[in-house]
């Protein structure tokens, strides 16, 4: 399966802080067979946020979203998710019981803001602090701090998206004296003999400058590397394994 990521803040585009969520999904994601397919890196803009959410959703893409769902002024993402999934902001009863429990003397009047979500949304437990993130539209929205959020995006795969049997797998190659262009007749029918692979070509200028050729996917990978090997063997390109 494939998966977006939004990564919502200002202080991440200005600097203040440092993101980590990218990192970190792509390899969670990439342990359970699946992939990290897009990232967009979004400010505290409520225009912005109901613009990407509304796309994504129409598009029945899966995403998780990292920042925004507190109860502070500029936290839009609950407000921006609800216009996008196309419903109202709604006091959720059970997001209301778990902040009330946490902070009996002081879930009133701020915090208990952090329970008006999208309706029909689910709940995402949160094992640090018990205030639950949300779940609408196969995008599942989580706090900006990792500590919190990273834990609660293992919840959300383990409960609706099994590990794969068999993950993806990646071969590569890389091939000197050429360049892309000159390759173009070998990628365009590797591409067209290999549909269910993703064939990729990294170029790299330099002291030493070659070309890195492979495949990603599952079924036929060996066979549709080895495929490489034989093509540019017959076009006698100088070629070795990845270093």
């Amino acid at each position: 399966m494939k998966f977006g990521l939004y990564v919502i803040g200002d202080e991440i585009l200005s600097g203040r802080r440092a993101d980590t969520h990218v990192a970190w999904f792509r390899r969670i994601l990439q342990e359970r067979g699946h992939a990290l397919a897009w990232v967009q890196i979004l400010p505290d803009s409520p225009e912005l946020l109901v613009r990407q959410f509304r796309q994504s959703m129409n598009a029945t893409e899966r995403a998780f979203s990292c920042g925004g769902i507190g109860a502070t002024p500029d936290d839009f993402t609950r407000d921006c998710a609800a216009r996008a999934a196309g419903v109202s902001l709604v006091r959720h009863a059970g997001a209301a019981e778990l902040i009330e429990r946490r902070f009996p003397d002081s879930a009133r009047p701020h915090r208990i803001r952090m329970a008006d979500l999208p309706q029909g949304s689910r709940l995402i437990p949160n094992p640090i602090n018990q205030v639950p993130g949300f779940s609408i539209r196969e995008h599942h929205f989580l706090p900006g701090f990792p500590d919190m959020a990273h834990p609660m995006g293992v919840w959300v795969l383990d409960q609706y998206y099994p590990a794969e049997n068999r993950p993806a797998g990646e071969c590569s190659l890389r091939v000197y004296g050429t360049s892309e262009n000159e390759l173009m007749p070998i990628l365009q029918q590797l591409t067209h003999d290999w549909p269910d692979l993703k064939l990729f070509s990294l170029p790299r200028m330099g002291e030493e400058s070659f070309v890195e050729l492979g495949f990603h996917g599952k079924e036929g990978l060996e066979d549709a590397f080895r495929a490489l090997q034989d093509a540019l063997r017959s076009a006698g390109l100088n070629f070795h394994p990845k270093e």
